[in-house]
């Protein structure tokens, strides 16, 4: 019965495809007082090839019934060749478990590994106004790595690699697409289709349109969804830096400052990353120094004695001790970080930050992945990790959809996207919001409240084995 259920679903599968896939280029239909030129249809158009396109598209050809569907994926950008140089890139993200087994399971891990990463295998995170401390290790999560470091454009080749391979044969790609704007789904015959206009006058149909097109999403607003966002007046200041001395270096180190947080992720054994989230005037100033004075300030940063409360201290150390004698870990276990001794010519550069949340990730024919649904504040790591995370339960929903017999733009699918990432992803992203702000005030009250706070939850393993276990899923 079930494999009569699954030849049955096939069959349909395939004469649905084929009927979707006619190429229509010489057609032209009537809009808006316009005619716009179609040049292909197709059951699924991902407006944006960056990290969480580009995976979704391949998600998409690995999987075995939406391997059938035809699809165009529209990147902005050229078509570059990649050469993996020497030299470090500056943007690099901290990926999690749920993100290495998503690549493992589209076969682009395997690529990572063949250019390179460097795997987090500890970290410690401290307030700079007060003794408090959280750390974590490989083994708060069984024994498997915190995270991996991977340049953003090793990331993307290793997809694209995959993505090009023949290993996926379903998969269009138009690279230098300017995206002119988007009709409503509206009838083609009898079909319900979204229009995707270009600004060289051609035009693609699709069943469902999926904006991965980032924090200015025009998918998004074409959605005509509320999209409730602020500026953190913070940029992120990014650089290559090379280590005073050669270490084992797969420690990711982070300190609260009361300007925002400093953090130096590992590259190799004498190279780190850094992301030190500041002002909008301190970091022009930044940016603006000399390499020397540059490495000072950063040096300054992660070692410099900043004013303490003596009652705030006074608390810290009853707590410890508390702590102590209850034989729980007191936060004692104090790592010092390492020390930079230059930063990479020309790598240092600067990005605003910001929150960002839309109401709706889908509507009729529609849906949102990544930065186009959501943004976060980058001192937790996880921005790119919820993309990824969309990305797997996307692909899921609407595969488990056409297996039911129901078309990818069923409403079932699609809302159980919607409210099953928003489950994970608004928790994640008011934490964010919240330790940015309360790690912002210097009040005797707030520099007591989280410094006792982070005692506290570094001493009882069950908070800090949840707190990772929702961080790597």
């Amino acid at each position: 019965m079930v494999l009569c259920r699954v030849n049955s679903l096939n069959n349909l599968l395939m004469t649905r495809i084929s009927t979707h896939a006619r190429n229509v280029s010489t057609t032209r239909l009537s809009g808006d007082n316009t005619q716009d030129k179609v040049k292909g249809k197709y059951d699924i158009i991902i407006a944006g090839g960056g990290m969480v396109g580009c995976t979704l598209a391949c998600a998409m050809g690995k999987n075995s019934l939406l391997s059938k569907l035809k699809i165009l994926l529209l990147e902005g950008s050229p078509d570059k060749k990649f050469v993996l140089k020497p030299e470090y890139s500056n943007r690099v993200v901290a990926l999690n478990q749920n993100t290495k087994s998503l690549m493992n399971s589209i076969d682009v891990w395997p690529h990572v590994e063949n250019m390179r990463l460097q795997p987090v295998r500890h970290m410690q995170v401290w307030d700079a106004c007060s003794e408090a401390l959280i750390s974590f290790s490989s083994s708060d999560i069984l024994d498997d790595d915190v995270a991996y470091i991977v340049e953003n454009d090793v990331l993307l080749e290793a997809i694209n690699k995959e993505l090009k391979s023949n290993a996926i044969q379903n998969v269009d790609i138009v690279y230098g697409a300017k995206i002119a704007g988007y009709d409503s789904p509206k009838a083609l015959g009898r079909e319900m289709r979204n229009l995707v206009k270009m600004e060289n006058g051609d035009c693609y149909s699709c069943d469902l349109l999926i904006g991965a097109d980032g924090v200015n999403s025009k998918v998004r607003q074409s959605m005509g969804v509320q999209y409730v966002s602020w500026d953190y007046d913070q940029m992120g200041v990014v650089a290559t830096l090379h280590l005073a001395e050669e270490c084992e270096n797969t420690t990711a180190w982070q300190r609260f400052l009361p300007s925002g947080p400093v953090a130096l992720l590992p590259l190799n054994s004498t190279t780190s990353s850094l992301v030190w989230s500041m002002g909008t005037a301190q970091a022009k100033h930044v940016l603006s120094l000399s390499d020397e004075s540059f490495v000072d300030e950063l040096n300054d940063a992660l070692w410099k004695q900043y004013p303490r409360s003596s009652a705030v201290d006074a608390c810290v150390s009853w707590v410890g001790a508390a702590l102590r004698r209850a034989g729980l870990p007191d936060g004692a276990q104090r790592q010092l970080p390492p020390s930079v001794r230059a930063a990479a010519p020309a790598s240092r550069a600067a990005f605003p930050l910001g929150f960002g949340h839309s109401a709706r990730y889908v509507a009729p024919a529609r849906a949102l992945v990544g930065d186009a649904a959501h943004r976060v504040h980058p001192l937790a790591g996880q921005g790119v990790n919820l993309g990824f995370g969309d990305v797997k339960d996307l692909t899921q929903f609407l595969s488990d959809a056409l297996y039911a017999g129901l078309d990818i733009t069923h409403p079932s699918p699609l809302e159980k996207y919607e409210s099953g990432r928003q489950r994970h992803n608004v928790p994640t992203q008011l934490a964010s919001d919240a330790l940015c702000r309360l790690y912002s005030l210097q009040l005797v009250p707030a520099v007591l409240a989280r410094s006792v706070g982070l005692q506290l939850t570094n001493a009882l393993h069950p908070i800090k084995k949840m707190i990772m276990s929702h961080a790597t899923t």
